[in-house]
């Protein structure tokens, strides 16, 4: 499978880039063509520090951000995005980055420690990816419930631009695939052509079956 690997630049920023595999692949809430692998973007700290740089000149002139909510594993790139922020003026000094716990139903909680970075607080909401939006949803719902006010959503890669109002600021669109398409379960054609599943994706990584 990794013998079909290509690697995508930022058309943003040439010092960023992915890597792609295309084939089959099952996410929690559809199929698709292409498993993008972000793990150098998300882990290496030269690459993150420049997504952050990208992610801030997306919001400059935006609202103050009070916090970063942290899914997928971007919190190194969460850190380098408050301090990048705040530095340029657009937050307080001190800009709070966190991550929901998941409960044991799968809810998305904050514990009370850290629910007072939330309520009545102005939030930037920093995933990995966003194909059907379904996971940015969950994450709204959870960031209202604890009264939080979200501002933006960024993302490293995104198939869509907006979700329940907000706009979606990404690094990486399908713009920057070729033929990227993401299908419902039922209606996925490459299961119809019966084309066996290459991997279980998510934003943390694949797991071959």
């Amino acid at each position: 499978m990794e013998s079909r690997s290509i690697q995508i630049q930022s058309s943003r920023n040439n010092r960023m880039s992915i890597t792609i595999i295309p084939g089959h692949f099952a996410t929690t809430h559809s199929h698709v063509n292409y498993y993008i692998d972000m793990t150098s973007i998300k882990h290496h700290h030269l690459m993150a520090f420049q997504a952050a740089e990208a992610m801030a000149e997306m919001h400059a002139g935006s609202a103050k951000v009070d916090t970063i909510i942290c899914m997928d594993g971007c919190e190194i790139i969460g850190a380098f995005l408050a301090a990048k922020i705040s530095a340029d003026g657009g937050s307080t000094t001190d800009i709070n980055v966190v991550t929901p716990e998941f409960n044991s139903n799968g809810q998305l909680i904050f514990r009370d420690n850290l629910q007072k970075m939330i309520w009545g607080k102005n939030i930037l909401l920093l995933v990995a990816s966003a194909t059907t939006g379904k996971t940015i949803n969950r994450s709204l719902e959870c960031i209202k419930y604890y009264g939080g006010k979200v501002i933006g959503i960024s993302a490293i890669f995104s198939a869509i631009t907006e979700m329940a109002g907000v706009k979606i600021d990404s690094v990486f669109t399908s713009d920057d695939l070729p033929n990227y398409a993401t299908y419902s379960f039922q209606e996925c054609p490459i299961c119809k052509e019966k084309q066996k599943i290459d991997a279980i994706v998510n934003s943390y990584g694949y797991s071959k079956i």
